[in-house]
């Protein structure tokens, strides 16, 4: 009984500890395109682009070049009009 309760509740204990592996494989590799997670998110939002966030980290392991895209709309949608 002891060892199912934890189980239960590991599995979803799991879901989250997924999502801040992605925050964090996010964060990084927007860094690298000297933008923070916080401002790439916005503007994603704002350009209208609507990613999950494991489909995003998945895209900043393993395709650069998308993902570098992804930045600069996200660059290009809060950029301010001059």
């Amino acid at each position: 009984m002891h060892a199912w309760s934890h189980a239960y509740r590991h599995r979803r204990q799991r879901k989250g500890d997924f999502r801040r592996l992605w925050i964090i494989r996010i964060g990084a590799a927007c860094r690298q395109h000297d933008m923070t997670y916080s401002q790439f998110m916005h503007g994603m939002n704002v350009a209208g682009i609507e990613i999950d966030r494991k489909m995003l980290a998945d895209m900043a392991v393993r395709d650069h070049d998308a993902f570098e895209r992804l930045i600069d709309v996200a660059k290009g949608a809060t950029a301010t009009p001059q």
